[in-house]
């Protein structure tokens, strides 16, 4: 598979699919959204008034598919938690606490769902205070909201052309076979999760970042393009610059696809200052976390791909929206 055949491969993936809906949805609700709240952002940041050191509060919620939920509903619970955290640290905030939102067919069919959001909570540290609960559906579903605070922001509106793409990801994982989620969280040191993630705060507040995004369900690619639009610039990223694990065939190309519309439990995309970038890989390289350059912002937005010693277009921003609903959303 060539660079062309990947971009082709990852536009009509699940992943993709699914983000493609936020455009839809942004442009119905366009006419009532908050004109100082940035969409597009992993949470929604409020400015906080009432602290005398200004900050922002954040605020994210989180929906799981049905198959996901009533296949592995252990798994769909500490991810409820999970992934929440992850928004929360991705905007170089830390997480205050979360509330949930089950339905379930009876008590029986509920309690792995809420053995894992209670695991979840306890590893990462993050008290469950609240939500809402319904034994008498006819089938499993799934949500949990978080809200967190950050001192100073991470954002997905403050890649500039000239940054360098980062992309983090901790690979001391594996599958959550069958599906594409790589696991490094369950099976980790809660200690060692809450401090991997403290990087990402400690990078906004010491000033050598200011926009990042976690890997979520759109993979690697797709995520860094949500970054991008959002920014209104482009780059060209070197697929195989991007973090993989050791036991990933190169020669492999369905295990690449696979890996790159995966959501690892940690992982992120970080724009870099060119003069921050050694200071920024020595941070991850510290936690024993893979980081790596993959890429270069540039003005024009346009996602380009190089694989293979080829080049290929993932997505024209200006031309077609992703996730914004077009000219004008976001800031």
């Amino acid at each position: 598979m060539n660079a062309q055949g990947l971009c082709d491969a990852l536009r009509a993936s699940r992943g993709f699919a699914h983000k493609r809906d936020i455009s839809s949805v942004m442009r119905q609700l366009a006419p009532t959204l908050p004109a100082n709240i940035a969409i597009g952002d992993d949470c929604a940041a409020i400015a906080d008034s009432s602290s005398t050191d200004g900050g922002h509060l954040l605020f994210a919620i989180e929906g799981f598919v049905d198959d996901f939920v009533e296949r592995m509903p252990w798994f769909a619970g500490y991810c409820g938690v999970m992934v929440n955290v992850s928004d929360i640290y991705a905007m170089g905030g830390r997480p205050l606490a979360v509330v949930d939102a089950l339905w379930s067919a009876g008590g029986e069919a509920a309690a792995p769902l809420l053995e894992g959001l209670a695991e979840a909570s306890r590893r990462y540290g993050v008290p469950i205070v609240g939500g809402h609960s319904n034994y008498k559906s006819a089938r499993g579903q799934l949500a949990v909201a978080i809200v967190g605070r950050a001192r100073k922001l991470l954002t997905s509106f403050d890649a500039r052309p000239g940054d360098a793409l980062l992309m983090a990801i901790d690979l001391r994982g594996a599958w959550q076979e069958p599906y594409p989620y790589w696991n490094c969280s369950t099976n980790a040191p809660a200690e060692r999760l809450r401090a991997d993630l403290e990087v990402l705060p400690s990078l906004a507040e010491d000033g050598l970042c200011d926009a990042a995004k976690d890997i979520s369900m759109a993979g690697a690619l797709g995520t860094a393009l949500m970054l991008l639009e959002c920014s209104k610039v482009g780059a060209r990223i070197d697929v195989d610059a991007i973090p993989r694990p050791d036991s990933l065939d190169a020669n492999d190309e369905a295990a690449l696809l696979r890996w790159l519309v995966s959501f690892p439990s940690y992982g992120f995309v970080l724009s870099v200052r060119p003069q921050h970038v050694d200071a920024v890989l020595e941070r991850f390289r510290a936690r024993e976390i893979a980081c790596a350059v993959v890429g270069e912002v540039r003005a024009q937005p346009q996602v380009t791909l190089s694989h293979r010693g080829g080049d290929a277009l993932l997505w024209d921003i200006a031309a077609e929206a992703f996730i914004t609903a077009g000219e004008g959303s976001g800031r």
